[in-house]
């Protein structure tokens, strides 16, 4: 795994922070294929029940595509950026997103600065943000001639509607994290030096707590969006008997009886 993505694990929790806080986390192409790796390798491993995605520094989470790199890979490709340059959304941030969106445990998205592009994309696939009050969010896509990739235009318009998300796309500006905490694009605003230790903490919470659970929430919001409701009454039903079967249920249940606290094995 490249060093611009770093990768820890502890306790259930699994930290992966984009470390290139010299060019505001920007991703080049060695990035987006260590931070999909590093993304896979937490889906994967069963030790990990929750994961902590953040920046490097205080100016950026991630400020999406590395746009000296992208330049000259343009001035290379025959096709001007008509596929060849362009793959890399099919081929590292789609899958990037997907990893976010679809891991089977929770995501915390720790926003210590700005979120742009790519960056906005990554945050809005985790589950739970928590941004620095000096953070701030824009979707940049219009300024380079580009429309929305990793999952925006999907998200975006989910947590604030069509309306304004259309509104940023065609005027991109810097929307502050108070005023994208007021619009539900931010679930907790904290002052810039407790990011850290509040959005870790809340993390850990989350990696001791019923991972089946969890992953079954995830699921659940996911295929509501696109279902009626009597479909989603269905596939309730279907995770809910997966959750009723898993060990932390009845761990939960045995611990309420005690009136103790449950200690959750995460399956």
């Amino acid at each position: 795994m490249a060093d611009t993505v770093l990768y820890e694990v502890s306790d259930g929790l699994a930290t992966i922070t984009i470390n290139r806080p010299e060019a505001m986390n920007a991703m080049d192409v060695a990035t987006k294929v260590a931070l999909r790796d590093a993304l896979t390798t937490a889906g994967d491993d069963t030790a990990v029940r929750a994961v902590l995605l953040t920046g490097a520094g205080s100016r950026a989470f991630c400020v999406g595509q590395d746009l000296k790199e992208h330049t000259a890979l343009l001035a290379e490709d025959p096709t001007r950026g008509g596929g060849q340059t362009m793959s890399t959304v099919r081929e590292h941030y789609n899958p990037i997103v997907r990893a976010i969106a679809g891991m089977p445990k929770p995501v915390v998205a720790g926003i210590n600065g700005v979120a742009a592009g790519a960056g906005l994309g990554f945050a809005l696939a985790a589950d739970y943000r928590i941004a620095a009050d000096t953070a701030a969010f824009t979707t940049s896509f219009a300024g380079v001639a580009l429309t929305a990739d990793s999952g925006v235009s999907w998200t975006l318009p989910r947590l604030i509607g069509r309306g304004r998300a259309m509104d940023l796309l065609l005027f991109p500006r810097s929307v502050p994290a108070s005023e994208a905490h007021a619009w539900g694009l931010v679930d907790l605003l904290v002052p810039a030096a407790d990011l850290a230790t509040t959005a870790a903490r809340v993390a850990a919470r989350l990696a001791v707590g019923p991972t089946v659970a969890y992953a079954a929430m995830k699921e659940a919001l996911t295929y509501g969006a696109e279902h009626t409701l009597t479909e989603t009454l269905e596939k309730e039903d279907e995770l809910q008997t997966r959750a009723g079967a898993s060990v932390d249920h009845g761990i939960a249940v045995d611990a309420f009886l005690a009136k103790q606290k449950p200690l959750y094995k995460g399956r």
